[in-house]
C-alpha cells in the first residue's frame, strides 16, 4: 500500500457499528467521519463505553463497519479478503494494547521478533529491527529476560517496541497506560511522544484527560457519535 501527500492515511466516512444480542440493538457507532494524516498524533477520548475501543478495532482491521466506508491509504478496507486484512494489519498496523499481550514463554527478543517472522523475513534483517527496536525503547539490556521478569512499565515498553520494530504506517494503541501506574503511565506516553517527533504516526484511545493532552489533536466520543474536537496550541 502507498499514499500520496494529499490523501490522508486514513479516513472514515459514516461508519456505524450496530451489535446484535437477544434481539437488542446496541449502536456502538454512529456517522464517525474521521481524517488522519501521516505523522499526525490523535488521541480518541472519551468515557468507558463510548465506542472508542470499537473504533480502533474497526481502524485496526480487526473488526468492521456495519455501514459506512474505511479507506487506509486511499484503498477501501472493504475490498480486502480476509488474507489481504491479515497482510495488511501485519504490515501497516502496530498494536499497543493495555494488556500488553506479551507471550510469557518467549524471551523479551523473541516477542518483538514474531511478527516479523510472519513475512518470511530473512534472519539477519529480524536481528538489525529487533535489537534497533529494543534500544530505542530502552530495553535492550532485557533481550533475554522473560515478560515475568519485567515491571509493567517495563513490558508496555517491550510491546511499544514490538508495535515498532515493523515500521508500520500507524501505530494505535488502546488505553497503553491502562494497567500502569502514574509515574510508569506518563514514561510511556513520553515514549509514545518521542516516537511521535520521530515521525511515526498515533492514534491512542484514552479516557484519561491528562494523557489525551499528550497528542496534537483530540477527537472526542459519546455515546458512539464524535462529539467536539480540538487541535493542541502550537
Amino acid at each position: 500500500m502507498t499514499t500520496n501527500g494529499n490523501q490522508p492515511l486514513i479516513k472514515l466516512e459514516h461508519v456505524k457499528k450496530v451489535f446484535y444480542t437477544d434481539e437488542v440493538e446496541t449502536h456502538a457507532l454512529d456517522n464517525i467521519n474521521i481524517e488522519i494524516r501521516n505523522g499526525e498524533y490523535v488521541a480518541i477520548a472519551g468515557p468507558s463505553g463510548c465506542g472508542k475501543s470499537t473504533l480502533l478495532s474497526i481502524l485496526g482491521l480487526l473488526d468492521t463497519p456495519s455501514d459506512g466506508q474505511y479507506a487506509l491509504k486511499g484503498e477501501p478496507v472493504a475490498r480486502l479478503t480476509l488474507s489481504q486484512r491479515a497482510r495488511v494489519r501485519n504490515r501497516e498496523i502496530g498494536f499497543i494494547f493495555q494488556s500488553f499481550n506479551l507471550i510469557g514463554d518467549l524471551t523479551v527478543y523473541e516477542n518483538v521478533e514474531l511478527p516479523l517472522t510472519y513475512r518470511g523475513m530473512r534472519a539477519a534483517e529480524r536481528r538489525q529491527r529487533v535489537t534497533a527496536a529494543l534500544e530505542r525503547v530502552g530495553m535492550g539490556h532485557r533481550a533475554k529476560h522473560l515478560p515475568s521478569q519485567l515491571s509493567g512499565g517495563q513490558q508496555q515498553r517491550v510491546a511499544v517496541a514490538r508495535a515498532v520494530c515493523g515500521e508500520p504506517s500507524i501505530l494505535l494503541a488502546d488505553e497503553p497506560t491502562g494497567n500502569l501506574d502514574s509515574k510508569n503511565g506518563e514514561a510511556v506516553m513520553e515514549l509514545l511522544g518521542e516516537l511521535h517527533r520521530s515521525g511515526a504516526t498515533i492514534c491512542m484511545v484514552t479516557h484519561d484527560a491528562r494523557y489525551a493532552s499528550h497528542a496534537k489533536r483530540t477527537i472526542q466520543l459519546f455515546d458512539g457519535r464524535v462529539v467536539d474536537e480540538s487541535v493542541a496550541a502550537g
